[in-house]
């Protein structure tokens, strides 16, 4: 499936900005699976192109003159192919970090009794296997209800399982905790996720597990319950949420901020507005 990508980020400051600098992670992976036809981002200020320890491209952009306004457009086509079984398998690139990097837990990944308690029911002592990692994403499904509006990206898988809700960023930490709990190497995915006319959003979070040998992370989308396939294009991978988001930043002075972000999708001539949002913050 080849996807046309449409990504704009505009944040409007009720002061001047006296300084800015932002980290992005909008430019598709090039991997097994996913190819980048063409990709133009269209930001203000000084900007350098690095690859980071997880292999993602990401600008760092700063603004050092007055101003109370940035705008980020993102714009390309990424072709994505999965294979013969409709799974998106990945074995290690020359040069890529150890998978073992991965084992780690985060402040956002940390286990917790209770993630300790879904990663026996779900995988036991049973190999990471496909099977054995579509449980556990049964398992997650059920333990973390999808609820927009209730987290944010502060809280924690502990917190996550505690509360019962969550959105997809917070179903796929509790995932890679559950992993690591296991001795199961697991990494947390940006991307967006190609929904036709469902109107669902498709800036969207996922994950790969280690399942070893030739096909190296096996990647599943435990929102929607499956693995991922041709719908989904992979931005940036880490060990969470904070090393793969599209955007962080810091500024100086700005007061209070209003962000609105559009993200638009097409595919085969079908085009959907798929997130199309704002909100305030201090």
């Amino acid at each position: 499936m080849q996807l046309h990508i449409r990504h704009e980020t505009c944040y409007v400051y009720e002061e001047n900005v006296s300084y800015s600098i932002q980290s992005l992670k909008l430019t598709p992976r090039a991997e097994r699976g996913q190819r980048v036809l063409s990709w133009r981002i269209t930001l203000p200020g000084e900007r350098l192109e690095q690859i980071d320890p997880y292999g993602n491209v990401t600008h760092v952009v700063t603004m050092e003159t007055p101003h109370k306004e940035m705008r980020i457009v993102v714009e390309g086509i990424a072709d994505i192919a999965p294979d013969d079984a409709g799974n998106r398998t990945m074995p290690p690139l020359d040069g890529e970090l150890s998978h073992l990097a991965f084992l780690a837990p985060t402040a956002l990944t940390r286990a917790s009794g209770r993630v300790r308690e879904i990663t026996e029911r779900c995988l036991g002592r049973h190999p990471a296997t496909r099977a054995t990692l579509l449980d556990l994403v049964t398992g997650v499904r059920q333990a973390v209800e999808y609820e927009p509006g209730i987290t944010d990206v502060s809280h924690s898988a502990a917190e996550v399982l505690e509360l019962g809700f969550g959105v997809c960023q917070d179903q796929a930490h509790v995932f890679v905790a559950c992993c690591r709990a296991a001795g199961i190497p697991a990494r947390y995915v940006s991307g967006y996720f190609y929904t036709g006319e469902t109107g669902e959003v498709a800036s969207h979070a996922w994950v790969d597990a280690w399942i070893g040998g030739d096909e190296g992370w096996l990647s599943l989308d435990v929102t929607h319950g499956e693995a991922a396939g041709a719908a989904h294009c992979r931005l940036a991978v880490g060990r969470d949420y904070l090393d793969a988001a599209p955007v962080r930043g810091v500024r100086r002075g700005g007061g209070r901020e209003q962000l609105s972000v559009a993200v638009k999708l097409a595919a085969l001539g079908t085009a959907t507005t798929a997130q199309n949002g704002s909100h305030q913050q201090q």
